[in-house]
């Protein structure tokens, strides 16, 4: 089995790689454990602007050389910003890891903030902004999150408003950087034919002197989970609708157990609801189940598109095919879901990209790489019997959030919806198939 090496700089950094030595090859990324959860007031937006501005510009290249430099050697490098982390990566062949190591560094110490270039990403972001809004499917999960999570930065639009956009400055971007961006939430793990020994010392010659903040960072509030409704009805051919509860934190005992029951009701072309919404009744195009965690807490929801003749049948059917799920769960079901699972997990161990950014998440999350023994060790700890213990106590108990847009109107008020089963009839008796 490949294994992942491991070290820690003086700073803080921590600094991993796993070697795949068949591969030409390696992809690296830099992790940080900084989102848009740590923005403050006045700052909705700046950890996505932020990741924006990294690739415009150091007092070494400019940000024509960043992308000219890269791609000279055929390389690629991007970065992505998400509610509780920041990330910074580059795929290479294996001769170019200096360059990109140089590159990264370099955008992550020595970015200018140059106030045009300031400008002119605020102009493309607010294209963003004004994009996600015109596309339903997007701008339903933002009021998903934001109902969810009322008034709480965990539950923000990560692109942030128009208006919060254009107040940013250059000073406030180097000062979120400051006060967000040092060594002990810093993690550079790197996938593929990579040498580690090598490795580290790139990362110690260009980051070993990184000093920490000087400014205390920011504090995040736990999150409280509300749940709630929004409609909007627009003049669309499909009604987008978003259906959740209150789901599992990423180290909670019951998080593999969600991936598994969000898999198995709406997981792929043989799930329960896929089966009997769309297959059985014809009563959607789309409809699929998903689990986001977080640090603290977590969100179980269920996406449907259909026409505005469907969606009170529609409600009708999801409601009780989770209802059902709390009362019986077949085992062919869990080992299906569990393989599918399994599948996904053991095919991305394929991909330099996706490894290096597992094991940056979970040096993040975890404070070491898991073994995939031990993954599949709690997804074989799963049974029926947990299942539908855990289906019962999250549509039974968690507040109902709903976001729906575009011909609405057939959709029950929230109190009406009943899929918190106490909400509206006793819960039916339980039962779990063998094993």
């Amino acid at each position: 089995m490949k294994s992942v090496r491991v070290d820690r700089l003086a700073n803080g950094i921590t600094v991993a790689s796993e070697n795949i030595p068949h591969l030409e090859s390696v992809s690296v990324g830099f992790w940080l454990k900084a989102g848009a959860r740590n923005e403050r007031n006045g700052e909705h937006g700046i950890a996505h602007l932020l990741e924006h501005m990294a690739f415009k510009g150091t007092s070494r290249r400019s940000a024509e050389q960043i992308a000219v430099e890269i791609e000279n050697v055929g390389g690629e490098i991007n970065a992505a910003t998400s509610t509780e982390n920041t990330s910074y990566f580059a795929r290479v062949l294996k001769d170019d890891v200096p360059l990109a190591v140089d590159i990264l560094c370099d955008i992550l110490t020595d970015s200018l903030f140059d106030e045009d270039e300031l400008e002119r990403e605020k102009h493309v972001i607010l294209q963003e902004i004004g994009a996600a809004h015109d596309t339903p499917d997007d701008i339903v999960f933002d009021r998903f999150t934001e109902m969810a999570w009322a008034g709480q930065t965990v539950g923000r639009s990560i692109l942030g408003t128009p208006e919060s956009v254009q107040a940013i400055s250059a000073r406030e971007l180097k000062a979120f950087v400051a006060r967000e961006y040092f060594g002990e939430r810093m993690v550079i793990a790197a996938a593929g034919n990579v040498d580690h020994d090598a490795f580290l010392r790139l990362i110690e010659d260009r980051l070993g002197g990184m000093v920490g903040t000087s400014a205390a960072p920011t504090l995040i509030a736990p999150a409280h989970y509300t749940g709630g409704a929004f409609r909007e009805t627009r003049d669309l051919m499909d009604a987008q609708i978003v259906l959740g509860f209150e789901g599992k934190a990423n180290l909670a005992r019951d998080f593999y157990a969600s991936q598994v029951l969000a898999m198995l009701l709406g997981g792929g072309m043989s799930s329960r609801l896929f089966q009997q919404i769309r297959e059985k009744r014809g009563l959607c195009y789309s409809i699929y189940a998903f689990h986001w965690s977080f640090s603290d807490t977590g969100l179980f929801g269920v996406h449907a598109a259909t026409q505005k003749e469907d969606v009170a049948e529609l409600m009708d059917v999801l409601r009780d095919e989770l209802l059902k799920t709390a009362e019986y769960v077949d085992v062919a079901e869990v080992d299906r879901a569990r393989a599918q699972f399994r599948a996904g997990l053991l095919m991305s161990q394929e991909s330099a990209v996706s490894r290096s950014g597992q094991i940056g998440r979970q040096l993040l999350l975890h404070g070491r790489p898991l073994a995939m023994e031990e993954t599949m060790e709690r997804l074989a700890a799963i049974t029926p019997a947990r299942l539908t213990d855990l289906a019962g106590r999250m549509f039974g108990q968690s507040p109902v959030t709903l976001a729906a847009l575009g011909p609405v109107g057939g959709i029950p008020d929230i109190a009406e919806l009943g899929v918190g089963l106490a909400a509206t009839e006793p819960a039916p008796a339980r039962r779990a198939a063998a094993g």
